[in-house]
């Protein structure tokens, strides 16, 4: 018996690692007038190197910036048919094979709609839905082993882009790392041009992806800390009590830039976004007298003429520019 060892000394038998080959070459896979889609093995491919990379760390597969950054990359790489790259479809999708190694996991509610939904429109409606995605612990197991990954990724480059010259020992961390450069140091006129042919092109996953990077950088330059009310929350599982808040509307800027956001609590995020409080070129809160309400020491009106938290980073300052727009066209004057 052949048998894999990793650095970490853990046995993979050589068994099991053919079971998951074989599986992996017999993935059902859509019928198209270009051919058969590559989706499904560009999605083991990226999810392979997202556990060898460290970007998935546990046995629960989120949609991430990450993971759709490895999809599209490998999908730009590898696919030289007509076929149109979409990660929804494949991360839906692979919960049908017969072989019973993918798990989606929904969100409370929707467990029955899954179970009859034949087929998912946008990586919205997934998102929507679906919480996460879980595979077998011990296809998990083989996939964190180094030896036993690199030979999951080889076998599927061979046997589904045999005429790909695609490296198994290419480093994508690199290209992953740089991954936050698209709102971080992209000036907002650039970025604009670049939704707006991305809208035309209705390609949803570059979108989803750049919007998924503002709410949650956001937050991370704000130490997750609401830059009005300081309001910040740990917490043991994954969720957060801080939105990522576009000072002028995405509908409007087409901006997803750092300096087009602020970090806020949900309750101030709605009063920002209509109107009752604004931010002033001083970055100071500013209260809008068109509301009324009761005196608590939570109220909204407690914040008036507060100076906000800033990142520490002056470069992430929100922009005075957008700060004015807002308070010009969104906030309830006198």
């Amino acid at each position: 018996m052949i048998t894999f060892v990793s650095k970490n000394l853990v046995i993979v038998p050589e068994e099991i690692l053919k079971k998951y080959i074989r599986y992996f070459n017999q993935l059902k896979r859509g019928v198209t007038k270009y051919g058969l889609a590559p989706h499904k093995p560009i999605m083991l491919l990226s999810i392979l190197q997202g556990i060898k990379g460290n970007i998935i760390n546990e046995n629960r597969i989120f949609v991430t910036p990450e993971l759709i950054f490895l999809f599209k990359n490998n999908w730009n790489s590898l696919v030289k048919t007509h076929h149109v790259s979409n990660f929804a479809l494949p991360f839906f999708h692979l919960h049908r094979e017969k072989s019973g190694f993918w798990n989606l996991i929904t969100k409370p509610g929707f467990e029955p709609i899954i179970s009859n939904k034949e087929s998912i429109s946008s990586l919205t409606e997934l998102n929507n839905m679906i919480q996460f995605a879980t595979i077998s612990e011990e296809l998990f197991q083989l996939m964190k082993e180094e030896a036993s990954n690199l030979c999951l990724q080889q076998n599927l480059i061979d046997y589904y882009f045999s005429n790909s010259n695609f490296s198994v020992n290419y480093d994508s961390n690199h290209e992953v790392n740089n991954l936050n450069s698209l709102i971080l140091n992209e000036s907002p006129e650039v970025y604009k041009r670049e939704i707006k042919s991305l809208i035309e092109e209705k390609d949803e996953d570059e979108i989803f992806l750049r919007g998924s990077l503002f709410k949650r950088e956001i937050p991370k330059i704000y130490n997750n800390t609401c830059c009005i009310s300081g309001m910040r929350i740990e917490a043991s599982i994954s969720i957060s009590m801080v939105d990522a808040c576009h000072i002028v509307p995405f509908s409007v800027s087409f901006d997803d830039t750092i300096k087009n956001g602020i970090a806020l609590c949900p309750n101030l995020h709605r009063a920002f976004d209509r109107g009752l409080i604004a931010i002033n070129s001083n970055y100071s809160v500013v209260i809008s007298k068109k509301f009324s309400e009761n005196e608590n020491q939570f109220g909204i009106k407690n914040f008036e003429n507060k100076q906000i938290k800033l990142p520490e980073n002056a470069k992430y300052y929100p922009s005075t520019e957008n700060l004015n727009w807002h308070y010009n066209n969104t906030f309830k004057k006198d």
